[in-house]
């Protein structure tokens, strides 16, 4: 009888411990599943990051345009001064 016991705790060790690796097994896949989503995720706001930056870069040429703005007023300002005789 005594033989037997020590058998049937053997068997439920080896039971318990292959449903904890089970357990274990299973939330390490559902860990690399969403680790997978997540670089995937990453991987498309990195590229939507790159477009908006491309979108928003300064324009070129900006400077020369202020300045022809900023000569068209004065010349504007002269013009009206001319006019208006003041």
């Amino acid at each position: 009888m005594l033989i037997g016991a020590d058998t049937t705790s053997w068997y439920i060790g080896l039971g318990l411990g292959a449903v904890v690796v089970v357990v274990a097994v299973i939330i390490v896949g559902t860990i690399l599943i969403l680790a997978n989503r997540i670089a995937g995720q990453a991987e498309a706001a990195r590229d939507a990051a790159e477009t908006l930056r491309s979108q928003t870069d300064g324009l070129s040429g900006v400077a020369k345009v202020n300045d022809s703005g900023v000569r068209i007023l004065h010349a504007a300002r002269a013009v009206r001064k001319t006019a208006v005789g003041h």
